[in-house]
């Protein structure tokens, strides 16, 4: 049950932010979109409280319940950034907004783009270490946690992952190209023997 109450909510999620989006966008019905998009979060309020029934009604811990907290840690972390990227997406291609700005590719700007993306994995994988850790306590260490323990053992691994990606980005930054020949008049003759070559 727990799981397919997990993968009804991603459909779900994905369904309210395709017509939240259509309706203050396509339809020109912003409030409409709005409620729509509210509505997200009581997909993950369900979840929860499913969960925490199941687990009160005796069912014993296991992967499934561990998985309902990491799907609702990254939720948290993430479905904001995500409703933002859908929401400029549309507003270009619906209602004429500016194009979505593209993440820098060279230097301290990708780093800081990228320690925003680990910024927003680690809090997911951090929300989802608490709610594992909070059914952790709810069952009792009597009750079967190790489950419970190998999901937090693998957000720790996320997080060191990210912290990874993103500091190699601080520690070696992608260089921009230089400009090819820039400010030299061109040879014709010289330019197809080097396009030859290739």
């Amino acid at each position: 049950m727990v799981v397919g109450l997990v993968i009804a909510c991603e459909v779900a999620f994905w369904v309210l932010l395709a017509a939240g989006l259509a309706f203050r966008y396509a339809l020109r019905m912003p409030c409409t979109g709005l409620v729509l998009l509210l509505c997200e979060p009581l997909l993950e309020v369900v979840l929860l409280a499913v969960t925490a029934l199941d687990l009160k009604n005796g069912a014993a811990p296991d992967w499934r319940h561990g998985l309902a907290a990491v799907y609702l840690g990254f939720t948290a972390g993430l479905g904001p950034a995500t409703v933002r990227w859908a929401d400029a997406r549309a507003a270009h291609r619906l209602a004429g907004g500016p194009p979505p700005v593209r993440p820098p590719k060279y230097g301290t700007a990708r780093a800081v783009h990228e320690w925003r993306t680990a910024g927003r994995w680690i809090l997911s994988a951090a929300v989802a270490l608490a709610l594992l850790q909070g059914a952790v306590w709810y069952v009792g260490d009597d009750g079967g946690t190790g489950p419970l323990r190998a999901w937090q053992q693998r957000m720790l691994w996320v997080i060191g992952v990210n912290l990874l990606i993103a500091l190699s980005y601080t520690l070696f930054p992608k260089r921009e190209p230089p400009a090819r020949d820039a400010g030299k008049p061109v040879d014709p003759e010289a330019d197809a023997a080097r396009r030859s070559r290739r």
